[in-house]
């Protein structure tokens, strides 16, 4: 039996919250709720509306209440989205084809024809005819992702990294699905196993899920593929302890799904699921080129939405198998972002368009490549972010180590900085870049922010 879909459970919530104009807790929205759900199950939806901006949390812990967002209040959120989304399309440069596509997946719900699943998009594809990436653009790609020579072992070089890996991956895929964890939170709840005050324990769980998928993969280099065996473990290691339905975890679906924000509905029918599935891995272990092969996964893996959930996490981190196994750079979607993101798979859900998803892979590709030093080529200019908050970046840091913080300490200190002197759109990449300059931070590199080696030696036990 199909469940609601979560249009229809996000309304009933908004009108359980309408009977508290003040806000609430989440007890009384249970309480307002004919048949309230699991409570797991209501934090998600309700963790979903703040994304979709459409409540407000406010306090921490225990105190916490959720309040709906009024039409004015969303206007001028809409408005900052609208800046931010601006800074993204100048991050990550569209073709032509690539805006026209996202325009088309940024109207009103309303005025988006609703669409089923295609199966022709499966079936037109042949291995190593069909080719969503040129020739050219995988030439490049393979250029700057050649990281060690062609003789050492499958996943050799993501296990000279592993730590980097784990920790960039695990944030930024998680940042991808709404998760609000720091990228130094990330560090410390990867390295250290502590969880950050006032997160709910769902994030948690997600980064910790993504650690221990990379780390099956790693371990697993040799082993892994585009089969079930790699694909329903991967799976199952994302969506530990996150599902409704336990049992779901590492299993295909056999029930209707819904996603939020779109007029795609998913495939139904265990049977059919299965045999697409089937036909997906088939048709991406054929493909020769590991580039083709990454990017094929991450088009049809959340298109198929072949498990209940957690589909694009899976994409994201299949995407790396061939990547892993040849000794080719990562991917771990670098300065992604999510709204661009979540346009690009709106693209291929709703118009079976690949073109805004295709320069985003491409982007980030180039990025993890800069990140992980994989070949030392510039991508370019210097980049304009950095010189225009030089002077900020510079002082965070400093600040940082001349005051000994730990990371708890630093992340509110970055934090604040960020509130008091950066403009709302740029606040987020300030954050990130200052937690990534303090995280490859070290003797060699002390010298651009004024540190002597005294205050960096006091700092690094204090760090630790």
């Amino acid at each position: 039996m199909a469940r609601s879909t979560p249009a229809q459970a996000y309304a009933t919530v908004l009108d359980a919250m309408a009977l508290s104009p003040d806000g609430a807790g989440i007890e009384e929205i249970e309480a307002n709720l004919a048949a309230p759900p699991n409570r797991r199950t209501l934090q998600r939806w309700l963790n979903d509306l703040i994304a979709q901006e459409h409540v407000q949390r406010e306090g921490r812990g225990r105190a916490v209440r959720y309040r709906r967002v009024k039409a004015a209040g969303a206007t001028a959120r809409g408005a900052g989205e609208a800046s931010a989304r601006a800074n993204a399309d100048i991050l990550i440069p569209l073709s032509p084809e690539a805006r026209d596509v996202e325009a088309r997946v940024r109207q009103p719900l309303a005025l988006r024809r609703p669409v089923g699943y295609n199966r022709s998009f499966l079936d037109d594809y042949r291995p190593n005819e069909t080719c969503y990436l040129p020739a050219a653009v995988r030439d490049e790609l393979l250029s700057q992702g050649q990281a060690i020579g062609a003789g050492e072992p499958a996943g050799t070089y993501a296990r000279q990294l592993a730590h980097r890996l784990l920790i960039d991956l695990s944030w930024n895929s998680s940042r991808l699905e709404g998760n609000t964890y720091s990228l130094l939170e990330t560090e410390r709840l990867i390295s250290a196993g502590e969880a950050a005050t006032g997160k709910n324990a769902r994030e948690a769980q997600m980064i910790l899920n993504h650690k221990e998928a990379i780390e099956f993969l790693i371990a697993s280099a040799k082993e892994i593929g585009f089969n079930r065996y790699t694909l329903l473990n991967l799976h199952a290691l994302l969506s530990d302890n996150l599902l409704d339905d336990p049992t779901a975890s590492g299993r295909l679906r056999t029930i209707a799904v819904g996603i939020a924000r779109t007029t795609f509905l998913p495939l139904e029918g265990p049977q059919r699921i299965e045999e697409c599935f089937d036909q997906v891995l088939d048709t991406a272990a054929a493909i020769r080129d590991p580039f083709e092969q990454a990017f094929f996964a991450m088009v049809h893996l959340p298109y198929l939405q072949p498990f209940e959930d957690v589909n694009k996490r899976v994409a994201r981190l299949a995407a790396n198998i061939p990547l892993i196994q040849r000794n080719l750079c990562p991917l771990s979607f670098v300065d992604v972002s999510q709204a661009t993101y979540v346009s690009a798979m709106l693209g291929v859900y709703e118009l079976n368009r690949i073109e805004p998803l295709r320069d985003v892979f491409v982007w980030a590709y180039k990025r993890s490549c800069a990140r992980y030093s994989a070949v030392r080529q510039s991508l370019g200019e210097p980049d304009p972010f950095r010189l225009q908050y030089r002077q900020q970046i510079a002082q965070a840091v400093a600040d940082v180590v001349r005051e000994k913080m730990n990371k708890p300490q630093a992340v509110s200190h970055v934090r604040r900085c960020a509130q008091a002197e950066i403009a709302p759109p740029d606040r987020e990449r300030f954050i990130e870049t200052v937690e990534t300059q303090l995280l490859s931070l070290h003797e060699g590199s002390i010298a651009r922010y004024r540190l002597r080696p005294s205050e960096f030696q006091a700092w690094r036990e204090a760090w630790k």
